[in-house]
């Protein structure tokens, strides 16, 4: 397992890309959750296997129809934080 804190930038918010991002972590079995950012970014936090991350990743790239996405950066964290499921955050907890 290993953690990553994810940041996508670009048209990427009001484009369904936190309720997709949902759908292929629940898919791929990752755990965490999706926040919009005041910049305009998106942050995510996941926890997961290698696969689950890689593809993750590789959907962050993409994003939903009509995301534009322009950068997604990632820093893989020592600790777990041991999320139990994935969820659309509307604010910080």
């Amino acid at each position: 397992m290993k953690h990553y804190n994810i940041t996508v930038k670009g048209k990427v918010q009001g484009v369904y890309f936190r309720l997709t991002t949902k759908a292929v972590a629940d898919q791929l079995g990752v755990k965490g959750y999706v926040i919009n950012q005041t910049d305009g970014s998106v942050y995510i936090e996941a926890e997961g296997d290698d696969f689950g991350l890689e593809s993750l990743l590789e959907y962050c790239e993409e994003g939903p129809d009509r995301a534009e996405v322009e950068a997604v950066t990632y820093e893989e964290q020592a600790e777990l934080k041991g999320f139990k499921d994935f969820e659309v955050l509307k604010h910080r907890k």
